[in-house]
């Protein structure tokens, strides 16, 4: 069944902004497009039917407060229109040893010896290793992937599923994987498959309090937005083993020291740092032995 796109033109100014309210919103049928050769941007998004796109853009359009540029521009896209409209916005990119590509690009993709590729097809869910929160646990990952041992990864917010296939990917022992929107679990299986991972993760739809319940991992990775976060950080703290990890993005950088003093409090005694890509920042918290 055809999705209706909607497309609102904004200040090109004013992009970093909106993407930043777009990814605290945590809604996948958001998006932002921009053209930086014509210095262009548009909010764009994909919902059932016209009535609903235009009414869920009367409500994002006070939260982003931004003045837009003209009416927002409603109409129907024909599936093979907006199977594709997300691709656009997916580069291949490296880190370390470790390659993302985009699965359409499998053909002319030349991996260079000794190193490691994830194929990705993110569909409509969140994690293209292209946005900044995602690098930075991409980054994380890759340098922990240099310590001994199969450490077990829980990956709370899988989206595409790249962090927990990453880890899949770099060596790491058992690995979980869970989200709450079942359009993310299927795309992160589907990602699964076309690396020949199928089964090596577990994929589960939960929220934070039903994936974590029972588990325990070396490594814990959260990236979802600091409010959560903080909400929640008890509950991530006790899911990592003694001696272990828990790295967290999604933080703006302006919100870094309030997730700081939150997770200071939860997990006295551990050691807390942080890095910052462009204008998000992570939380790199390890836990005590004992």
């Amino acid at each position: 069944m055809p999705l209706t796109e909607i497309k609102v033109e904004i200040p090109h100014g004013a992009a970093d902004a909106a993407d930043a309210v777009l990814l605290e919103l945590g809604d996948g049928r958001w998006s932002l497009l921009e053209d930086a050769i014509a210095r262009r941007a548009w909010v764009v998004g994909l919902f059932p039917e016209k009535a609903e796109a235009l009414a869920r853009w009367n409500a994002l359009k006070p939260i982003l407060g931004i003045a837009p540029l003209g009416e927002a521009d409603a109409r129907p896209l024909a599936n093979r229109d907006w199977k594709d409209s997300y691709k656009a916005h997916f580069r291949a990119w490296a880190c370390g040893r470790l390659h993302w590509v985009p699965v359409w690009e499998r053909r002319r993709f030349r991996r260079p010896p000794g190193h490691a590729v994830l194929w990705l097809d993110p569909g409509m869910a969140f994690g293209t290793g292209n946005h900044e929160t995602t690098r930075l646990c991409c980054r994380r990952l890759v340098a922990l992937s240099r310590r001994p041992g199969k450490l077990r990864v829980i990956d709370a917010g899988c989206g595409s599923g790249i962090l927990a296939l990453s880890a899949a990917r770099l060596g790491f022992g058992e690995i979980t994987g869970f989200d709450i929107d079942p359009e993310a679990v299927r795309v992160s299986r589907e990602n699964a498959a076309l690396n020949r991972m199928a089964g090596r993760v577990r994929f589960l739809t939960a929220d934070l309090e039903k994936g974590l319940r029972g588990r325990k991992a070396e490594i814990v990775l959260a990236n979802i937005q600091a409010d959560i976060l903080m909400r929640n950080a008890a509950l991530l703290v006790r899911a990592v083993a003694p001696g272990g990890v828990l790295v967290l993005s999604g933080i703006l950088a302006v919100e870094l020291d309030s997730v700081r003093e939150v997770f200071s409090a939860a997990a006295p005694g551990s050691k807390i740092t942080s890095s910052k890509l462009g204008e998000w920042a992570d939380v790199y918290l390890q836990k005590p032995e004992t």
